[in-house]
């Protein structure tokens, strides 16, 4: 049975929750790899809407083992708030587990990250302030906190105190903010210990051994392709590796191990926070499909930037991630449109290229070439054989798969959980 990647394929908010409710009774384990509680997923289950932050989404498919792996930065606090709404729902959570390595969100992340994006004034990149960049830059620095410290307190509070030395020494003389006091970090982490004890484990042996009994295993990205650290719109990124790689790295499964990567991708694109975003629309257009998109951000509210499909993205995507399926989400928010954009190269200073620019200057610039594909007026909720779907949203799938690289295996045509049609067989 295979070990399977999930990943957004542009900006984020494409849609992943739904792909893992639709693959959720096949599953054996859930796996989140990278990220914090700085992305959402939101599932809808008949009348019920769930909306995740840190917590997989398969937690809410029954038998599914969800886990927390090493690549994740955690909010403790925020953890067990999201955990104690969905025991308030009837979810059972008793199965989650947490890696032992995964390092720790703390008060000070949290403070660094919001005083250090207003520090940046007109540069600022769009954090959502939550401490998940602060936690990954003392990641690599060696001076994090990880979850399996919190056993031990004589190393918590060394480790503390010296991530306080020079912090506190950025805090007041640079912001102008107080000093943070290490028992004070120390006491908060220690009260958290006896509740994660038995959540936490050594989840790289857990998914190993899964992998050997012939279980299958879902790798869940958070964010998205194009903002990947290493292979998005930098610096406009996140600060984990949001793509297929990451899944390696991020949970210790051999990268031999991986069967399948599906990408899941919107018929449209939005992104959140600054940077490039060359299909964007400031029209009415623009407005057509946030309205119509519901587009404002799970975990943040924020009002998303929108914009036509990308199929230079796409393209890119599928190469970067060795993508093997597309899922194509929300195709039933283009209905009503006679005439509907698509970007399918860019004009970088009067040349035309038809991938992603490797400058970020060139791609700052590059303007969309368009291709126009008619539209349709039919409801498409009620869809679930691709011949149900209208004669031009199935001309508007199949020129979309042609131009991006990899075959579309399902498409959202609502936000309910059985609002998909399936085309090919996500795990075979």
């Amino acid at each position: 049975m295979p070990a399977v990647v999930l990943v957004g394929a542009q900006w984020g908010d494409e849609g992943k929750g739904k792909a893992t409710d639709l693959l959720g009774p096949r599953l054996d384990y859930v796996v989140k790899f990278n990220g914090g509680n700085n992305a959402g997923h939101t599932v809808v289950i008949g009348d019920e809407k769930y909306a995740l932050h840190l917590l997989p989404s398969g937690i809410l498919t029954p038998g599914v083992t969800p886990v927390i792996a090493n690549g994740v930065v955690v909010d403790i606090e925020v953890l067990f708030e999201e955990l104690e709404a969905l025991e308030t729902r009837g979810v059972d959570v008793s199965k989650l587990r947490i890696s032992a390595n995964a390092h720790v969100i703390t008060q000070y992340h949290r403070t660094l990250d919001k005083v250090t994006e207003r520090f940046l004034g007109k540069r600022q990149i769009g954090t959502t302030g939550r401490g998940i960049g602060p936690t990954y830059a003392d990641k690599i620095n060696r001076v994090g906190i990880r979850m399996q410290d919190l056993f031990d307190e004589n190393i918590l509070r060394q480790k503390v105190e010296g991530a306080l030395d020079q912090k506190n020494h950025l805090l007041v003389k640079v912001y102008n903010r107080r000093a943070i006091e290490a028992g004070e970090i120390v006491d908060e982490l220690l009260g958290f210990a006896d509740r994660l004890r038995p959540m936490v484990d050594d989840t790289s042996l857990l998914l190993h051994q899964a992998l050997e009994r012939g279980e299958t295993v879902l790798f869940e990205g958070g964010q998205a392709t194009m903002l990947d650290v290493d292979h998005g719109t930098y610096p406009f990124v996140t600060s984990s590796n949001a793509t297929s790689g990451g899944a390696v790295t991020g949970s210790g499964i051999a990268p031999n191990r991986i069967d399948r990567v599906i990408a899941v991708i919107k018929a449209y694109t939005t992104r959140v926070g600054a940077g490039p975003f060359p299909t964007e629309l400031f029209d009415e257009w623009g407005d057509f499909l946030t309205e119509q998109g519901h587009e404002f951000g799970t975990t943040t509210g924020r009002k998303r930037r929108t914009g036509w499909y990308d199929a230079p993205i796409a393209r890119y995507a599928s190469r970067i991630n060795g993508v093997t399926d597309f899922v194509l989400t929300k195709l039933d928010v283009l209905t009503g449109i006679d005439r509907i954009p698509v970007c399918v190269a860019y004009d970088v200073d009067g040349t035309i290229v038809d991938e992603v620019p490797v400058s970020q200057s060139d791609f700052h610039h590059a303007k969309p070439v368009y291709e126009e594909f008619p539209g349709w007026k039919e409801d498409l909720s009620g869809a679930r054989e691709f011949s149900d779907l209208p004669a031009n949203a199935q001309s508007y799938v199949r020129e979309l798969e042609a131009m991006s690289g990899s075959r579309i295996s399902a498409i959202g045509v609502g936000p309910e959980r059985d609002a998909i049609v399936q085309l090919h067989d996500l795990i075979d």
